[in-house]
């Protein structure tokens, strides 16, 4: 199985997405490949190259679906009930048809649309994500003021690097640790792993709810 952890950016900002791949090993994630200032066509080319020897599943941080009528999804108001319980502050769930949101939503919506319309030689499988929440609610708590810092300290990202390499993420290389969008696509890829692999489960799940919200979103 190959795991890929997407962090998406806005339809307009490709330098902030970024791909990881991960190729399942017994008892571990090993990364096989990192791509950063990616568009669509990138994110499907790999997607379809992958799913040639191998299921393929795959964890996007973005909306993937939005509220009839606007505001919170049933999903974003748990989780952010969820993350607050742990610790962390609710503002990293936004509504996805805020102003704010509205391209990175539809960003996420197409591109979707488009994996599914592949014609893959192995099955392809999706499930939304958050990478904040993915890490905030596996840290030990003398470690998780990480979570909250991580987006701005390199020290905090340097630790989760190594933290995740503790959760059998290998071959991370240092410069993951440059930047939060790389940690965010590895966190994906966890995330994603545990929601799939029967011998794991979420920390938190939203079933899919067809067919307004056709994924899973799971932390």
């Amino acid at each position: 199985m190959k795991v890929i952890g997407i962090d998406l950016s806005g339809p307009s900002n490709h330098k902030d997405t970024v791909l990881t791949v991960f190729e399942q090993l017994p008892n571990q994630l090993k990364l096989i490949k990192l791509l950063s200032d990616i568009g669509d066509m990138d994110i499907i080319k790999e997607i379809n190259f992958q799913s040639e020897f191998d299921e393929v599943v795959i964890g996007i941080d973005a909306p993937l679906s939005y509220q009839d009528g606007g505001g919170d999804r049933p999903g974003d108001k748990q989780l952010r009930q969820f993350i607050v319980s742990l610790g962390m502050k609710p503002g990293s769930i936004m509504a996805p048809t805020l102003n704010r949101m509205v391209y990175f939503t539809l960003r996420g919506i197409k591109l979707t649309r488009e994996i599914e319309n592949l014609e893959t030689k192995n099955p392809v499988s999706i499930v939304e994500v958050h990478p904040g929440a993915i890490i905030g609610s596996r840290l030990p708590p003398e470690n998780f003021n990480y979570v909250l810092t991580y987006k701005q300290d390199f020290t905090a990202r340097m630790f989760i690097r190594n933290w995740m390499m503790g959760q059998n993420l290998t071959n991370l290389p240092v410069s993951v640790q440059e930047e939060s969008h790389s940690i965010d696509a590895c966190a994906a890829a966890l995330g994603a792993w545990h929601w799939k692999d029967k011998t794991f489960e979420p920390k938190w799940l939203h079933p899919a709810n067809h067919p307004l919200h056709p994924y899973d979103y799971c932390c």
